[in-house]
């Protein structure tokens, strides 16, 4: 399907004094001391043990360069300031092309490479791939027929942080891209991508596993209200990003979390527009630029800022993976303020779409646009087309599923299930987006094209396929150039060793966690300032619990037990931990726990997740099985959403065969919470220092990934501390006073689930906060520090 263009004229762009240089294994020129290059280029020889390649250090700020020994590649050089510098020939016509000149800017260069894209390739740089979950397994077959045959170059690395697998995986695959490049096909390298990889959760050591710097989740770096911090997060994350050969980061989400339900609240930064907003522009910024450099460099990765916009305001916090969560819902008219946290970083990169089909407070598609999800709304689609000009991406699976689709694993096409696959393609390639997330055939996108210029012929598009396919392409690539993947896309990986996980990004992670921290609640300075010495002879008591898990898409809950907070961790800091004693079925289920004898406790330390009544892959709010839609709750025991602000007819629903409109409202129905049991350990705690007749603190500390009702447990708590996405040894050591609180609620928590009814899922800052006997309101920026409430 390769189209016949005219050519593009490019002498301006051999520079006079350009030669050709034939690469010897020595240099051209001698290095200095540092190992940089004097005033000519020089070349070493690399390998990964797996993939031989030559990497070319220019002198000053010329780039570095690499390329496979066997590719074929041969380099350019250039006198510039008596210095001579090296550019890498890659269509071996002996003349530097524009799209070859690391000095063009990355927009030129990618406008000239586009032109020169066969058809097929274009559509291959379309695909974006599905999830590759084993950098050990190598370059796979599987690999090598979707980059040979739908030419795909954009590659989800959704594997573990191996530096070793990593890098040698990736050079792999570079080294394939460079195989492929053919006289009619230029070269194209792979553009590696990853989603958020670096949250410490509640992993119990700082750093995890030590693989990676692991920071709190987004929700907690918003919680320290800080913008350094977050610089900080995003400058550090993005060079080991690019350590591991990972080029575009599948963040940030920066959905408006305004429906504190929503089951993926954590990864947001919060619900209020000034502060979202102003964490979105210093991640985009700090990812995309390299520190010393003027602007992007070695350390740069691309942005995808996610979901346009926005998913947040899910009916009854429903999650649009899922069929049940399919609908976001606007009752507040409040769409402009989801809009705003994206306008403010238009210059990231790329955009994801989100799933959802948008509502109004009537039920009718907002903005007067389609009922469908966001990539195929010409509405939200198109407000997004007149405020950017840089890549739109799909989210993953949205032209999969359907009626016309049924087998597909995951599928998420809400509102064009009649469609087929090939007219998915096509309407989405209608409403300007370039890339399909999870898709690694190039058929669909190659049935688009003729579909486009059948209607382009037809009078129904303003311009041809191969112009519509030219915009994607330039682009696409100019992905590719801003972090400089065509002149260095392979890694050193000795280089990658000393740069993920070095001590200086571990202790960065480690700080921003400790700064994130919320403390809601401090009766009698239960949390003071201390020294680890004083605990080294205490005993602190941590009751267990258990989850019985969320079934969904990937099979039956996950049944999980044990203390709440890790006791490997906590028995570095005390002398002496105890905990529940428990009585397992034949399955190993815990059917009961005794709480220990207290009477030589100092401390407890209760751990507990924020309740779980949903999960992003579960379907959660509907029981398919039986057809029941069903609350989700913030508290820990059973709700059952019988009162008055509780929605008898749901904004949203399929519209039936009849007209008439299906009713997802869950009145009177109760909620599924998995770790109710999470509770039960906070009462057999309070009843066990009861019972032992002892003044003993006890510590709720809330691994929170959704505000959460406090009336269930703050009344009986001397203190509560709240972590988003942090580690148990941050938590216990701002517990035990090594670490002031100092971090804020981005989020409130409210006063009751009848509150929670009660507010807009589209409108921030709108749900009743809980108020403690203090007087203080868990309202959104609310945080305790050892002096009483933060106010700066």
């Amino acid at each position: 399907m390769k189209t016949t263009r005219t050519a593009y004229v490019k002498g301006a762009a051999v520079v006079a004094g350009l030669s050709l240089f034939a690469l010897t294994a020595c240099s051209p020129g001698s290095s200095d001391e540092d190992g940089s290059a004097g005033d000519s280029f020089t070349t070493r020889d690399v390998t990964d043990g797996k993939t031989e390649f030559v990497v070319v250090t220019n002198p000053g700020d010329g780039p570095v360069l690499s390329y496979g020994k066997d590719s074929g590649i041969e380099l350019l050089e250039e006198e510039i300031d008596g210095a001579t510098y090296a550019f890498k020939d890659m269509n071996g016509n002996g003349e530097l092309d524009t799209w070859e000149d690391w000095r063009e800017t990355s927009q030129d260069r990618a406008a000239d490479l586009a032109q020169d894209l066969s058809i097929e390739q274009i559509a291959g740089l379309m695909l974006f791939s599905s999830h590759e979950r084993s950098p050990a397994d190598g370059l796979t077959d599987a690999q090598k027929e979707y980059m040979s045959e739908s030419r795909l170059r954009n590659v989800l690395n959704a594997g573990p942080n191996d530096v070793t697998a990593n890098v040698t995986w990736s050079n792999q695959l570079q080294a394939y891209a460079e195989e492929l490049a053919t006289d009619d096909e230029p070269y194209v390298p792979v553009n590696f991508s990853s989603d958020p990889r670096s949250t410490a959760e509640s992993g119990g050591n700082y750093n995890a596993s030590g693989d990676i710097s692991r920071w709190p989740s987004n929700l907690g770096l918003a919680a320290t209200f800080d913008t350094e911090t977050m610089t900080a997060f995003a400058e550090t994350v993005s060079a080991e990003y690019r350590a591991l050969g990972i080029g575009t980061a599948l963040s940030p989400q920066i959905d408006l979390a305004t429906e504190p339900r929503w089951l993926r609240v954590d990864g947001t930064f919060g619900e209020n527009v000034e502060l979202a907003s102003a964490m979105a522009k210093a991640y985009v910024e700090g990812f995309q630029t390299t520190p010393g450099a003027d602007g992007w460099g070695d350390e740069s990765v691309n942005a995808m800022i996610k979901h346009w916009a926005g998913d947040g305001p899910g009916e009854g916090g429903r999650e649009s993976h899922t069929e049940a969560g399919k609908y976001g819902v606007y009752p507040g008219d409040n769409f402009d303020a989801h809009a705003d946290v994206f306008l403010g970083s238009m210059d990231s990169a790329a955009v994801m779409t989100a799933y959802s089909i948008a509502l109004d407070a009537n039920g009718d598609p907002l903005g007067g646009g389609d009922r469908m999800g966001s990539a195929y709304d010409s509405y939200r689609t198109g407000l997004l087309r007149e405020n950017f000009s840089g890549v739109v991406v799909t989210d993953w699976g949205v032209t999969a599923g359907g009626n016309t689709d049924p087998e597909a694993f995951i599928g998420t096409s809400w509102g064009a299930d009649d469609l087929t696959v090939e007219e998915r393609h096509y309407a989405i390639l209608q409403n300007g987006v370039d890339m399909f997330g999870g898709n690694n055939a190039v058929e669909p996108v190659l049935a688009a094209y003729d579909m486009w210029q059948a209607d382009f012929e037809a009078g129904v598009n303003e311009i041809d396929a191969d112009t519509r396919f030219q915009e994607t392409g330039a682009r696409v690539l100019n992905m590719l150039f801003q972090p400089g993947l065509y002149e260095n896309a392979y890694l050193d990986l000795d280089e990658s060793k000393e740069i993920v996980a070095s001590q200086d990004k571990l202790d960065a992670g480690y700080q921003a966690q400790l700064d994130s921290i919320v403390m809601l609640k401090n009766d009698g300075e239960t949390v003071a300032a201390a020294d680890a010495e004083s605990w080294k002879d205490k005993t602190v008591y941590i009751p267990r619990n258990f989850d019985t898990g969320q079934a969904g898409l990937f099979g039956p809950g996950e049944y999980t037990e044990g203390p709440g907070l890790t006791v490997e961790i906590a028995e570095q800091y005390f002398g002496t931990v105890v905990t529940d004693e428990a009585v397992e079925d034949a399955d190993g289920k815990v059917t009961s726990y005794t709480a220990p004898d207290l009477s030589d406790v100092d401390l407890v330390l209760v751990g507990m997740d924020s309740p779980s009544s949903g999960a992003v892959f579960a379907n959660s709010g509907h029981d398919e099985a039986t057809g029941e839609w069903y609350p989700l709750s913030l508290q820990y025991r059973p709700y059952t959403a019988d009162g008055a602000n509780v929605r008898q007819v749901s904004i949203s629903g399929d519209i039936l065969p009849d007209g008439t409109q299906e009713n997802r409202s869950y009145f009177g129905n109760t909620s599924r919470t998995s770790n109710e049991a999470d509770l039960d350990a906070f009462e057999r705690a309070v009843a066990a220092v009861e019972a032992s007749g002892k003044d003993i603190p006890v510590i709720t500390v809330l691994k929170a990934k959704n505000p959460t009702v406090p009336a269930e447990f703050e009344a009986k708590s001397d203190a509560i501390l709240v972590g988003f996405g942090v580690s148990d040894q941050a938590l216990i050591e701002t517990a035990i006073g090594l670490n002031e609180p100092q971090g804020r609620l981005p989020i409130g928590f409210p006063a009751s689930m009848d509150a929670v009814e009660k507010q807009l899922e589209d409108v921030q800052e709108d749900t009743e906060p809980y108020v403690d006997a203090a007087g203080n309101s868990y309202a959104f920026g609310f945080g305790l520090n050892y002096a009483g409430p933060i106010t700066d």
